[in-house]
């Protein structure tokens, strides 16, 4: 048996490959949009796709479960359990409770395992050529290194309504029924790893296994004590900031996401041709440099999405293309660096990028406004903007501040005052560019903090 993760470290989500090496069969699990490594990676081992799965409704990103399918020509698989609220709206295999899919000599079977999500599935694994027992557990959004998935999210980006206690209720008797009866020796592969926004404290491991959770665990005390209660509680407490772009990718994961197809590359545009779209408000301009950089010069009306690892979570806080129509440009150092650009876009449902630029050289130039902390003490702003998430919030802050997490700002305007000056901030800088970039999109007058809070702090230790 193969079984091959695909880690993306922007989003910390992880996809897997598992084939069967004595029939060439694999199965794609919880696979991203930009399909070509999937298909690469099994022709390496000799293999080809031929099913394709996922363990639920993703929020963190757009699954490429279609996109994978409809390349390959193959059927797909998704859960059919969780109530007609939550059941996908496109033509796909539901599978139920011990359901299976074999590929040759694995057999992979459902086990439905609500809490995270309604509807959410569990694939235990079994290599038949070696075994008649499982081995192993794709556990996507279920059971992480260390961690358990948030039940909150129903409420925090999908409109929910108090659907968090029920959940982490669920989470609970998952674990009882499901998790716990399991031999100690399984091995689980979760969907996402350290720096997700699907759980508190995720662990950095690929891996993990039954036996090493049930015995370190920070739930396994509350499973020993039937304590359900206690556990209810310390599961909600202290969850980061859902990204408001977990609403949309909830939405479309559900109703199926655009199959796009072979893709033509993207075109290198002149500086002419760039300057007359920005004139005309025709495009939205993608500063793709760091934000020190940025604040040295940057494209008018441009928004700050740094190349540097994490494009698809800041492009979808800066950008939403249900309230944005005009396509993206990216500054990009070559066409492969352009290509790369937009598969990160295409995991959070940006579809739309029309081309790329190499320099600034010959477009419109402006300089954000930005203010020292010494400056601060003597301004008074319309608002003073915390960006970070509310636990940052809550272990420090500048006095007087308002926090409203940058992953949340397109979609909470109405708590912006409607003129005045508004500054900004968040631990360094990096985050706070990217908000501010976008709220200047959006007509506000916004000023940067320079050094965000570590240089507020350090100003304040100097004084």
């Amino acid at each position: 048996m193969l079984l091959e993760r695909v880690y993306d470290e922007d989003l910390a989500q992880a996809s897997y490959l598992i084939g069967c090496q004595s029939t060439g069969e694999a199965i794609v699990i919880d696979g991203r949009r930009d399909a070509g490594q999937y298909f690469d990676l099994a022709a390496n081992h000799g293999m080809r796709i031929t099913k394709v799965a996922e363990t639920h409704i993703h929020a963190d990103y757009l699954s490429g479960t279609r996109e994978i399918a409809a390349a390959a020509g193959v059927p797909l698989y998704v859960s059919g359990e969780g109530g007609q609220d939550w059941q996908y709206g496109f033509e796909a295999n539901r599978l139920h409770h011990g359901d299976a899919i074999t590929l040759g000599n694995i057999r992979i079977e459902a086990r439905h395992t609500p809490g995270h999500t309604p509807e959410h599935l569990v694939f235990l694994v079994t290599d038949g050529a070696f075994s008649d027992d499982p081995g192993y557990m794709i556990s996507g959004d279920f059971v992480f290194a260390g961690d358990l998935g948030r039940p909150d999210l129903l409420d925090e980006a999908a409109g929910g309504q108090d659907t968090r206690f029920e959940g982490a209720k669920q989470i609970f008797k998952s674990l009882k029924n499901e998790f716990i009866t399991l031999p100690d020796h399984i091995l689980v592969y979760p969907g996402h790893g350290a720096g997700s926004a699907c759980g508190k404290a995720l662990g950095a491991l690929p891996a993990t296994s039954v036996g090493y959770e049930r015995l370190n665990a920070w739930w396994s005390k509350y499973l020993e004590n039937d304590d359900e209660l206690g556990f209810v509680d310390e599961l909600l407490h202290g969850q980061p900031d859902a990204h408001a772009y977990f609403g949309r990718m909830k939405r479309e994961n559900r109703d199926g996401p655009q199959v796009l197809g072979e893709r033509t590359p993207l075109p290198e545009m002149t500086a002419h041709q760039v300057r007359t779209a920005i004139e005309e408000d025709r495009i939205v301009f993608v500063d793709t440099r760091s934000h020190p950089q940025v604040h040295e010069g940057t494209v008018l009306g441009s928004i700050n999405v740094p190349a540097d690892g994490k494009t698809a979570s800041f492009g979808a806080w800066a950008y939403d293309p249900e309230r944005h129509t005009r396509p993206l440009v990216v500054l990009a150092e070559d066409a492969e660096d352009a290509e790369r650009q937009r598969a990160h876009f295409m995991r959070v449902g940006i579809d739309s990028v029309a081309g790329f630029v190499t320099s600034l050289d010959g477009l419109p130039l402006t300089q954000p406004s930005t203010i020292t902390p010494q400056e601060l003490e003597d301004f008074d702003p319309a608002l003073l903007l915390d960006v970070r998430n509310k636990s940052e919030h809550s272990d420090g802050h500048i006095p007087g501040s308002t926090q409203l997490s940058a992953g949340r700002v397109l979609w909470n305007l109405d708590e912006l005052p409607d003129s005045g000056p508004i500054v900004t901030y968040c631990q360094s800088g990096r985050r706070n560019s990217v908000a501010a970039s976008a709220l200047r999109r959006e007509g506000y007058d916004v000023r940067e903090l320079l050094g965000s809070y570590a240089g507020w702090q350090e100003a304040q230790a100097a004084a």
